[in-house]
């Protein structure tokens, strides 16, 4: 058969994996806000890099959703779209309704415990892209805590675009944030901790849908 059915040789991409890390962290951050441009030639002098990795990185966040290529513009950061934000928030629904429910049946009271600790930390949080990434952590938590590890993958494949899509909420409007967020928070907590499936999958709409309204447009947090 010769050489057919064999593996390709393997490639290391050490380097481009911590690019992307890099790049990432750095729209997290809010250095390369949504719409930003991403050259290439920036990028591997800042990083003091080849423009190869930068390139590969570049792939993988496109991949990720937070970066989008043009052949007129080259690479930016994603600026979402309503279309956008509504495949984005229909399907976190759909997997935090399940999770919800998985948590309630399955997670320990530790578990629950650790969701509330992720909430506790937004307590002490004066910056709103920490804020943010307090957010998708707590998120992170409940996910962990509901034992379903496809659903668990699931959750990791869109997390990415998740971020972007708060990062656009807080960019839209802060007024409030720093304040309603922990207190949103720990209601979901509440609901978890007394197991009560029905409030939970309420609250949670009601958070998803306060940070739609945001970026619609069609509400600005008191």
């Amino acid at each position: 058969m010769g050489d057919q059915g064999r593996v390709a040789p393997a490639r290391r991409r050490g380097l481009a994996d911590e690019v992307a890390d890099r790049i990432r962290e750095a729209i997290f951050s809010g250095a390369y806000a949504p719409g930003a441009q991403l050259r290439e030639v920036e990028l591997s002098g800042a990083l003091d890099v080849s423009r190869g990795p930068v390139r590969e990185a570049l792939l993988r966040l496109e991949r990720e959703g937070l970066v989008r290529s043009a052949w007129h513009r080259g690479a930016t950061v994603t600026t979402l779209s309503p279309e956008d934000v509504t495949e984005i928030d229909s399907l976190r629904g759909a997997l935090e309704q399940l999770a919800v429910q998985q948590l309630v049946a399955h997670a320990s009271d530790d578990d629950i415990a650790m969701v509330g600790k992720t909430a506790d930390r937004m307590e002490r949080v004066t910056d709103v892209h920490e804020m943010v990434r307090c957010d998708i952590e707590f998120h992170d938590a409940v996910f962990a805590a509901a034992r379903h590890r496809r659903l668990q993958e699931a959750w990791e494949a869109i997390r990415c675009q998740v971020h972007l899509f708060l990062l656009t909420r807080i960019g839209r409007s802060t007024e409030g944030y720093l304040a309603g967020i922990p207190d949103e928070h720990r209601e979901l907590v509440a609901a978890l901790r007394t197991r009560d499936t029905e409030t939970a999958l309420e609250l949670f709409a009601a958070h998803r849908r306060r940070a739609v309204d945001v970026v619609a447009g069609t509400t600005v947090p008191s």
